[in-house]
């Protein structure tokens, strides 16, 4: 990708092989290096490949030309005419390289490609047979005398140029494309060669034309193709992890991973310890063979490699895995580690990092797990469902046919009715059925589409309230479930009410559910939030009581209208008197201060009698009715008189 020419000397004796030689030396060296380091083997990888091996071929060239023709009475004129058209036809061939190189690094669509590409390769293709028709019929260069040539025409220089222009053209006009870094050091390097071929001319030499096509190339295997390895660990990045998935899967190799969770050292930023940097890098590089090692995240390592070139790798694997139980005393880091075989569908998907994080979820600390065919297969279900809430969220259809209500009665006390029930979310999708709230709310919740959801559910709800009422039935409230998580968005109360209100139902039918927050911040949100929908006349209900954190001057502070007792505390209270009668003046303190309780996950006559016995204003579970779909409230709850 030279931006000069040098016009070739009609006297090849100034010519010294100094300049070709360290030509071939310097693109051996470049290969050597491609070859052992890890550099992300892309299109353009192997078009730089390409590049280099011609400009090896076009300096051997270039070398016997000028060897041939010291010694012109011992070689015939036609076979140093043929080293003189290699010569020029490989440097054609580099430059039209830089032509598709160009296009592919700035990913230029096809009519770029018709337009230019290839009337660019139909002229390099044109001068290359030329060159060799000029080769046989001596049109433009006859030898005369011992290492003297005359020429008579030659093209080279105007090819050559027609060829840099083309260049200069793509990277002038989509130099937006690229970095401002890569185009100042490519075009410095393009200046460069010019000024050594004006040098070469003003000093009547030949010698280093070949090498003037060196220094583009030099420009772009720094700028494009650099993967340096950290040191001190030996490892690659994330990047280049994802490319040998790529590279490995188009080439149908089998890989071997092992992967390496320190989990103290996840957290970005936090630095290695140096004894833990020697002892990575002595397991990357003391097992298995051509292995290469990856930091895919500040605290995560994967090991991977060639299972062709390992057939001893389940040995490697437990030397590897007895190796780090030597050296686990010496630190004493919570660490999990896996071992995975490639797979087609995750290779092909290059989602190895998705499957790494999945089941390292699932694992506890200082856990060695051999990944199976079940655990992808969970995996591939995670992602199935996970992209069809995405695409439930992104539809924004709040009568979603894949969103299922669901309604598990509550039993009134006072009453002995059925006018209240809890309504549960339900998704349904065509390649597994029915997906349940513990599998699909984290999913929601991590991924930022809980509220969608929890909009949808309130509004088939209210719809359903709104059908039940015409119909006359008696319903009180029936309670929706909201993630704390969404009350942090600012449009939170503006949404409920906005869904409520289009369903035409009294405010006061609906009741929201919450589940305390340990946040001070959350509690405030909380607190705001809850005050300002009870003036519309919505319910809250204090969800999960008696589960992990409660805070009993937090929720005084919050005006909650019922306390839902979780199951745990039905249980604990059939252990002994003492527990009965804990969780009964709990019950008291409650009911005392206005708060009515219910009790959820009653399923037998004994606990039913407990809970009337420990202050029950309402109780729900299975001896009443499992969830049922909320058409069928009808069967429970009575209609007016």
């Amino acid at each position: 990708m030279v931006l000069a020419f040098g016009m070739e000397h009609y006297l090849y004796s100034n010519y010294t092989p100094v300049g070709d030689i360290l030509v071939v030396t310097a693109c051996l060296l470049f290969l050597v290096l491609m070859h052992i380091a890890y550099i992300t083997k892309t299109r353009t990888y192997t078009i730089f490949r390409l590049l280099i091996f011609t400009l090896i071929l076009a300096a051997t060239c270039s070398l016997c030309f000028h060897m041939f023709l010291s010694k012109s009475n011992q070689y015939s004129e036609t076979l140093i005419c043929l080293m003189r058209a290699g010569y020029h036809s490989f440097l054609y061939v580099d430059m039209f390289l830089y032509v598709v190189y160009i296009r592919e690094q700035m990913h230029l669509g096809r009519r770029t490609t018709y337009q230019i590409v290839v009337p660019a390769g139909i002229g390099t293709l044109a001068l290359i047979i030329y060159e060799f028709l000029s080769a046989f019929f001596h049109w433009d260069f006859q030898i005369q005398g011992d290492d003297q040539a005359l020429e008579k025409m030659n093209l080279f220089p105007f090819g050559y140029v027609a060829i840099a222009l083309v260049i200069m053209y793509l990277l002038i006009r989509y130099r937006k494309r690229l970095y401002k870094q890569v185009m100042t050091g490519v075009f410095g390097a393009s200046v460069l060669a010019f000024v050594v071929l004006f040098v070469q001319e003003k000093f009547d030499q030949t010698s280093f034309t070949v090498g003037t096509y060196l220094l583009p190339a030099f420009a772009v295997l720094y700028m494009m193709h650099s993967n340096p390895y950290n040191l001190e660990m030996g490892a690659v990045d994330a990047s280049a992890f994802d490319d040998l998935v790529k590279y490995s899967y188009k080439k149908k190799k089998d890989l071997l991973m092992m992967t390496l969770l320190l989990v103290n050292l996840e957290e970005e930023g936090t630095s290695y310890p140096q004894k833990i940097k020697e002892t990575i890098r002595k397991f990357a590089v003391d097992y298995f063979r051509g292995a290469t090692l990856f930091q895919v995240s500040n605290g995560r390592q994967i090991l991977v490699a060639d299972k062709e070139k390992n057939p001893d790798y389940e040995n490697i694997i437990n030397k590897i895995l007895n190796g780090f139980d030597e050296e686990y005393p010496r630190y004493r880091m919570p660490f999990k580690i896996m071992i995975i075989h490639s797979h087609e569908s995750i290779s092909r998907d290059r989602d190895y990092m998705g499957l790494i994080r999945y089941v390292e979820s699932k694992m506890s600390n200082n856990d060695v797990r051999y990944v199976s065919e079940e655990d992808i297969s969970e995996y591939e279900k995670h992602k199935y469902i996970l992209s069809e809430l995405i695409n439930i969220c992104k539809t924004g259809n709040l009568d979603d046919e894949r969103v299922h209500v669901y309604c598990q009665p509550v039993l009134n006390i006072a009453t002995q009715e059925y006018d209240t029930a809890e309504a549960l979310m339900r998704i349904v999708l065509p390649e597994v059925g029915m997906i349940y709230p513990d599998v699909f709310i984290p999913l929601a919740e991590e991924n930022g589409i809980i509220h969608q959801l929890s909009l949808m559910i309130l509004h088939k709800t209210c719809e359903q309230i709104r059908i039940m009422l015409e119909q006359g039935y008696h319903i009180v409230r029936i309670s929706v479930n909201i993630s704390a998580q969404e009350l942090r968005d600012d449009c939170f109360c503006l949404d409920i009410g906005s869904v409520i209100r289009k369903s035409g139902i009294p405010f006061g039918k609906v009741a929201i559910e919450l589940t305390e927050s340990q946040s001070e911040g959350d509690f405030m949100i909380m607190k705001s939030k809850i005050e300002e929908l009870r003036e519309s006349g919505i319910k809250f209900y204090l969800d999960d009581f008696g589960t992990g954190y409660s805070n009993f001057e937090r929720i005084m502070e919050l005006p909650f209208d019922i306390i839902k007792f979780d199951r745990s505390m039905v249980q604990a209270s059939a252990v002994d008197q003492k527990s009965e009668s804990m969780v009964s003046h709990l019950a008291h303190l409650f009911s005392d201060m206005d708060y009515s309780v219910l009790y959820e996950g009653v399923e037998t006559t004994d606990d039913e009698s407990r809970c009337r016995k420990m202050d029950a204003k309402y109780l729900q579970g299975y001896k009443y009715s499992k969830p049922i779909p909320i058409e069928r409230l009808t069967e429970y709850f009575k209609k007016e008189a």
